[in-house]
C-alpha cells in the first residue's frame, strides 16, 4: 500500500513537472480549495461504501420510463 502511494506521488510529480516544462496548465484544481473538494468527493464515496448504502440506478430509471 505504501509503495503504491509513493509511486502515485512520483507519477504526479513527474506529470506536474512535464506540464511545467511545456508550459501548459495542469489538469487539476489550481488552489487548495479545489484539492480539498476532490478529497471530499473521495471521502464521501468511501463513506457510502463503508455504510453499505446503494441505489439501483437501472431500477430507478426503469421505473421512470
Amino acid at each position: 500500500m505504501a509503495s503504491q502511494l509513493v509511486l502515485a506521488l512520483l507519477a504526479g510529480v513527474f506529470a506536474g513537472a512535464l506540464f511545467g516544462l511545456i508550459e501548459t496548465p495542469i489538469p487539476a484544481p489550481p488552489n487548495l480549495a479545489g484539492i480539498l473538494g476532490i478529497v471530499g468527493i473521495y471521502l464521501g464515496y468511501k463513506g457510502v461504501q463503508r455504510l453499505g448504502f446503494h441505489v439501483d440506478l437501472s431500477g430507478v430509471l426503469a421505473s421512470l420510463f
